[in-house]
């Protein structure tokens, strides 16, 4: 995709794309928009370097560092991360803000952070933080006193952090699987491990554990976290399973909703029938969970709330309001769809 591709799609000029993703004055709000998001679409890489804060004062830097693992090169198609940047823009044009968007590849962390700094003189920073460690959060705080960090939260760190009560999720999942009769939980965890997915382990453990359960080991499997479509990954984890004699276990937990759709697929594809012969709960709400058949059981994330909260604070902070740092986690909502029923030899007892 080139600047000439993005000018036929938005019918303006080159020379109105340039302007719009450097960021410079010329063309008007709207447009600029309209611009930004078709490149968005159709994965136009919008480099650092090109993009100067607005000079009147009044914008914000979204920050994102990605990585092949979790946070994707084009981070804004993947469904969590686009509506939850969707929800960021909103707020921040109430506000009467513009946002900035910088993406740097995590390789390329020391090089390209003071660059960013010397050249998006924004008044505060949105920092995605899923794939971050603390040492990475913490240089990015040096950098900028003006900073909000979502998705993650370090609590030693004097850092405004919003996160996601993963544990809380995590535990109303378990809770619902119990409760409508399983006893042989089976867990598809994440191959790329990250601060959100070790949190709604813990969380769903706890659940099964206060009900005297756990998962078996040989219950617990490995897959990508990015990919929507089956995965060669588990169906081998599957069929070996299964050609040993193993009993598949009758719900399964996902450490979030592209693996459970995955999963769905894959078992789908084994033979299974989903929720007759598996039931499976994912985790994020995303936009696709109600496109799958059966729609997917899953945990509401408030992705709104979220960029809410994240834009109102750094407001705050700029306005100097916040002297004191904030760490937040919003809690989750359960929400039961089709993908989920009893076990069946619990129901053919009833009957």
């Amino acid at each position: 995709m080139k600047m000439e591709d993005i000018a036929k799609l938005a019918q303006v000029s080159k020379s109105a794309v340039s302007l719009a993703l450097s960021g410079k004055p010329g063309i008007g709000p709207e447009t600029r928009e309209r611009i930004l998001q078709i490149a968005r679409d159709q994965g136009y890489t919008l480099k650092a370097k090109s993009q100067p804060a607005d000079r009147s004062g009044r914008s914000l830097l979204f920050l994102v560092f990605s990585n092949s693992g979790i946070v994707l090169e084009k981070y804004y198609q993947q469904p969590f991360f686009r509506e939850l940047i969707h929800f960021i823009e909103e707020r921040c044009r109430q506000k009467g803000y513009s946002l900035v968007f910088s993406s740097v590849d995590m390789e390329s962390f020391d090089s390209d952070v003071q660059s960013i700094a010397d050249e998006n003189q924004t008044s505060g920073v949105i920092l995605l933080g899923t794939n971050l460690d603390r040492h990475s959060v913490e240089s990015l705080a040096d950098k900028w006193p003006n900073l909000v960090v979502l998705d993650t939260c370090f609590e030693t760190l004097p850092v405004h952090f919003l996160e996601i009560n993963n544990v809380m999720g995590a535990y109303q999942a378990g809770t619902y699987l119990c409760d409508i009769g399983h006893r042989e939980i089976g867990y598809v965890a994440s191959d790329v491990r990250i601060h959100n997915f070790d949190a709604r382990r813990r969380g769903f453990m706890a659940s099964l554990a206060e009900r005297g359960l756990s998962v078996a080991e040989d219950h617990t499997f490995y897959v990508a976290p990015t990919i929507l479509s089956s995965q060669e990954a588990m169906r081998k984890q599957l069929e070996g399973y299964i050609q040993e004699g193993g009993k598949l276990p009758t719900a399964l937990f996902c450490e979030c909703d592209y693996i459970a759709i995955s999963a769905m697929k894959t078992l789908t594809e084994l033979g299974f029938r989903i929720p007759e012969d598996i039931s499976v709960i994912g985790f994020d709400n995303i936009s696709e969970s109600v496109i799958v058949t059966p729609e997917l059981t899953t945990i509401h994330v408030d992705k709104e709330q979220l960029a809410r909260m994240a834009v109102d604070l750094l407001i705050d902070s700029i306005d100097g309001i916040r002297g004191v740092k904030i760490k937040t986690a919003v809690d989750t909502k359960f929400i039961e769809r089709l993908s989920c029923s009893a076990p069946a030899v619990l129901s053919e007892a009833k009957a």
